[in-house]
């Protein structure tokens, strides 16, 4: 027969000693266990392991989130300068429009006060004559307002318009008629020269007529939208 061998086990010997002054040496053994030995060795590694692990992951989010931070002063760093160089731009922007604004109101009140101008010179409210004059009523027909001129006097129109008609005048001589675009049309009659022909523009003040002795009578007439009405009306209107 076969003598069955015995597997010799390892066993690993940890000896203790204590040197107390009362006691004397004594010695303790303790055996441990190869397997023993060999998981606290494992599990010392793997702890080991692990805080490796866990230093560098620490340390890399550590830099990565400084990295962030730098990056996030810098950029607010950058818009804050950006957010000054609009603030200095929208500043400026906004000195612009003013400017513009008054400009624009200034135009504006220039446009409306040369409007009232020209519909002022538009209407006929002036007196027809440059020197001093004596008046009457006609007795018969439209109304009309005859005035007796002083020599070197100038017959003017009252106001601007376009001259529709320059005719003869069976009683006065000539005749000018003056279309002012608003409904207002003045006719002025007299025996001298007219000094204005057919489709010309005229400002108020222009020069129709000359007054010398032969033709001191001028005829004043003024239609409104095709009816004749009293001159010395429009003319007391103007003052």
């Amino acid at each position: 027969m076969k003598r069955r061998r015995h597997k010799r086990k390892n066993c690993h010997v940890v000896i203790v000693t204590s040197d107390g002054a009362d006691a004397g040496v004594k010695t303790r053994q303790f055996r441990i266990r190869p397997w023993v030995v060999q998981s606290a060795v494992l599990l010392i590694s793997v702890l080991a392991g692990v805080l490796i692990g866990l230093f560098i992951f620490v340390r890399d989010n550590l830099a990565e989130e400084s990295r962030k931070s730098a990056e996030q002063e810098e950029r607010i760093a950058e818009l804050t300068q950006e957010n000054a160089q609009l603030s200095m731009q929208v500043a400026d922007l906004s000195e612009t429009v003013t400017v513009l604004s008054d400009t624009v109101n200034q135009k504006t009140a220039n446009e409306s006060l040369l409007s009232e101008q020209l519909e002022k010179q538009s209407v006929p409210s002036e007196f027809p004559l440059t020197g001093s004059a004596t008046s009457e009523d006609a007795a018969e027909g439209d109304p009309m307002c005859i005035f007796t001129a002083a020599t070197g006097s100038m017959v003017v129109a009252t106001a601007g318009g376009t001259v529709t008609a320059v005719n003869d005048d069976p009683e006065y001589g000539h005749n000018v008629w003056i279309d002012h675009g608003n409904g207002y049309i003045t006719i002025y009659r007299n025996q001298g020269e007219a000094k204005v022909k057919q489709g010309e523009t005229v400002k108020q003040g222009s020069t129709l007529f000359l007054i010398e002795e032969e033709n001191n009578k001028l005829g004043y007439q003024i239609m409104k939208d095709g009816v004749y009405i009293d001159p010395m009306d429009m003319i007391d209107i103007s003052g």
